[in-house]
């Protein structure tokens, strides 16, 4: 609310010792409202009261709007561009507070004269406290909604089949064995180079079974030294009674490919091999023309053997270097694949599904707010 300038000609109060259907004064105000803003002033009546209220304008000036309401919303007089307001009379019907609004829109101030009456129906109001105190309330609302709600379940059984695993074997495949003549620096017209290029078996899936190399080892060895010291792996392999090497069927390379062989028996004389193993035939033609090349693993001795987990598909190639000036050599090749085969069945089970059943439905919530409301004074 604005504040309230100039000269309050006073609120009179009827107080007479002797009560009458006298008109009482409420207020007589002269104020100022600046550009844009409005001033509201609040008052109560009793049931059956007449109110009367002038108001003229300074300067033959004008407001933007005259409203009187019954608190809060129900309008009871309205004008618009008011420059002077005859005596105007309004018969209240029921006990309350009175809004009077004085808006001004303009982009100037405007001085107002204004003058609010209220005349009692009969002796027994005429005494009516018209002063106006703010009070908290809180108002109670009902907000209506409807949403899905939960009112049973369907369960409902599905026969289904999926793969089981049945079991899982492991075999072997010798994927080369195999010995190559290396020759010496010394003879003319040849290298002292050869490259072994091998291919590993493609896995297999089916949706019977699933077979996949799971690992490759290889024995590398030159000279009867080396087929010798061969012989006598074979040998003991043979000789040991792991579960293993029973499942397996196979020989050396497959027990050492999956641990169960720590190790070989190894030469101690003999002529020796380099050996790199190359990825690609690209690499595979540098080696063999004494140029860089990429490999993957390498060695040197009278015999070697290793594992390999990581490359299981595809071809390489293995490539040997003879560094004996005089003495071409036999070098004697041998890689083994280790599958894994991996045996399904139709296993036929019960999928049991539950499916929540809903229905929508109307629900009542109370909303409760506080507001601050005007009300009649005792």
């Amino acid at each position: 609310m604005n504040r309230l300038l100039l000269t309050i000609f006073g609120l009179s109060l009827f107080t007479a010792t002797s009560f009458g259907r006298q008109t009482i004064d409420l207020t007589a105000q002269t104020v100022k409202i600046e550009p844009q803003q409005e001033t509201k002033l609040y008052y109560g009546f009793a049931a059956g009261d007449k109110i009367s209220f002038t108001l003229e304008v300074a300067d033959k000036n004008y407001l933007s709007e005259v409203e009187v309401l019954e608190y809060p919303t129900n309008s009871k007089y309205s004008d618009i561009n008011v420059t002077k307001l005859n005596l105007k009379t309004i018969v209240v019907p029921k006990e309350g507070v009175y809004v009077f609004r004085l808006k001004n829109l303009s982009p100037t101030g405007r001085v107002c004269k204004f003058k609010i009456q209220r005349t009692p129906a009969s002796d027994l109001t005429a005494g009516f406290n018209s002063n106006v105190t703010w009070q908290q309330q809180q108002l109670t609302t009902y907000k209506t909604y409807t949403k899905d709600v939960v009112v049973g379940y369907d369960t409902l059984y599905t026969q289904k089949t999926r793969k089981e695993l049945l079991r899982t074997e492991l075999s072997e495949d010798i994927v080369i064995d195999k010995t190559e003549r290396v020759n010496s620096k010394s003879i003319i017209g040849s290298k002292n180079l050869k490259a072994i290029e091998v291919t590993l078996p493609q896995n297999e899936i089916t949706d019977e079974q699933s077979k996949k190399v799971v690992a490759w080892a290889y024995w590398i060895g030159v000279g009867k030294e080396a087929t010798e010291a061969w012989k006598k792996n074979v040998n003991i392999f043979r000789n040991i009674a792991s579960g293993a090497a029973t499942i397996l069927g196979g020989g050396p390379l497959a027990g050492y490919a999956i641990g169960t062989v720590a190790g070989f028996v190894m030469p101690t004389m003999g002529e020796d091999v380099a050996y790199w193993f190359i990825p690609d035939s690209k690499n595979s033609d540098l080696f063999l023309n004494d140029k860089p090349f990429t490999h993957f693993d390498k060695g040197k001795g009278i015999a070697a053997f290793g594992k390999n987990t990581t490359k299981t598909q595809g071809t390489f190639y293995i490539g040997l270097l003879n560094d004996n000036t005089f003495q071409g050599i036999d070098t004697n090749v041998k890689i083994s694949v280790l599958w894994e085969t991996k045996y399904f069945e139709d296993k036929t089970y019960t999928e049991k599904t539950i499916t929540p059943r809903y229905e929508r439905k109307t629900f009542t919530a109370p909303e409760i707010s506080t507001t601050t409301v005007p009300v009649t004074g005792e």
